[in-house]
Order: structure tokens, then sequence, then C-alpha cells
């Protein structure tokens, strides 16, 4: 078993409240691992603790082996260029137009691709998730599910090896939700590594390799996928946490 990321005993707090608790847990590398449990409970904080978007108060964070609050420069450039984020906001930035925020990273990772190349990555990326307008509107100009849409183009637009995905499928209708969840299958087809939050108990069902509830910012239970599928209980046991 090879860990992509590994938490060791990882906490952390904000505003004087311990949000994550002695976390633990390696993220196998080329599996799915979806983090669920009811509202509130720390699943999105040791979702952001993985990704390196939150520094742990104590403990650390492994990105294969290497710790991600120590790393220099050029080490979390490249880390940033292989992992990416799907926020459940979808974070986009609001003085760009679409075109210039998937634009950005490839400048950023990739200097030596020229415009050309760039715009054929873009066309290519947007064509997967299946948005169709003009990319010279801002995101204001977008429904949510739209801005979804290209928050997940984004998060695509340098190939990353690994993918957090923090309530991606919300505000997406049926049909825009069954898309990306099945650009999802690909990805781990091609041995993408993804780490996931969701509330809907489909989605786990169709996509986890590993499913852990988080309670009170703590691991309570880990399941696997034929744990899920093959027993009515654990099942159950999931879906009524996951609404609790």
């Amino acid at each position: 078993m090879s860990c992509i990321v590994e938490l060791r005993n990882a906490g952390y707090s904000a505003q004087n409240k311990k949000l994550a608790k002695g976390v633990s847990y390696c993220f196998e590398e080329g599996k799915t691992t979806a983090l669920v449990g009811p509202s509130g409970c720390g699943k999105s904080t040791v979702l952001k603790l993985a990704a390196g978007l939150f520094a742990p108060d104590e403990g650390e964070v492994l990105f294969r082996g290497k710790n991600i609050s120590r790393m220099n420069k050029v080490e979390n450039l490249a880390f940033r260029r292989e992992a990416a984020v799907v926020f459940q906001d979808s974070a986009l930035w609001a003085n760009q137009n679409l075109f210039q925020i998937l634009d950005l990273p490839l400048r950023v990772h990739f200097p030596s691709m020229t415009k050309k190349q760039r715009e054929a990555r873009i066309e290519s990326v947007v064509a997967e998730v299946g948005y169709k307008k003009d990319l010279g509107i801002r995101p204001a100009g977008l429904s949510m599910g739209e801005q979804k849409l290209i928050a997940f183009a984004r998060a695509l637009i340098c190939r990353p090896v690994l993918l957090y995905l923090d309530e991606w499928t919300e505000s997406l209708d049926e049909t825009a939700s069954q898309r990306l969840i099945d650009m999802v299958k690909k990805l781990q087809e091609q041995g993408i590594s993804i780490i996931l939050v969701s509330h809907d108990v489909r989605i786990v069902r169709a996509l986890a390799d590993f499913v852990i509830m988080i309670l009170e910012g703590r691991i309570f239970i880990r399941f696997t996928k034929e744990q899920i599928s093959g027993d009515a209980f654990f099942a159950t046991f999931i879906e009524k946490g996951m609404e609790s």
C-alpha cells in the first residue's frame, strides 16, 4: 500500500474551536476515498488539511512522504501542479473571465506552453465537462451549476494526479451531475487518486473505494467498497450517519 497523502495525528482549530482532532490516515494512491458525516462534523476540514489548504496546529500532513507545511517554493509549486481542488462554492475569480481563469494555471505551471497550446488544452477540457457557452464572460454571468463546471475544468486543466472534490456536484441538475460523475469514473480508470466530500449516498456508492465517517473532528469508522455494496447494514449506517 502506497500513501499519496498521509495525515499523522493532525489537528486544526479555528475561532477557539477544535475542528479536527488527532486525525491519522493513509490515503492510498490510485484509490478514491470519501469523507462523510453529518453537517459540521469536520469532513471538509479534514479534506482541506489533506489538500494543504489548512496548516495543522499539531501533527503533520505528507504528500508522497514530504511534509506539505515544510515544502520549499519549488516543491510546493510542484505539489500544486499535481493536486487540484474543486471547492464547494466553486471559488472562481470574480474579476477574471472564464478563459483567463482557465489560462492562469497553465501559465504558472507550464510557462513553456505556447498560446495555441494553452487554447487547445482549454478547449479540450471545457468540452470534457460539457460547458458550451462563451468563455469571455465572468463568473457572475453563470448559474451556480455552470460555475461548478468551470471549477471542475480548472481542476483538470493541469492533468493532476490527485483530485480533491468538496461537494462538487451540488447545485447541478441531474444531467450535469451525472456527466461529472462519469468523468470521475474515467479519472479513476486512469489511476487518479481522489479524496472527496459528499452528502450524496448515490455518489459515495458509485465512486468510493473507501469511506471514512468523521464525527466531531475525528475518524469514527472506515468502510471498504465491498462492505458498502455487500452489506445492507453498513450502507444504512453510512446513510443515517450522513443525515444526522
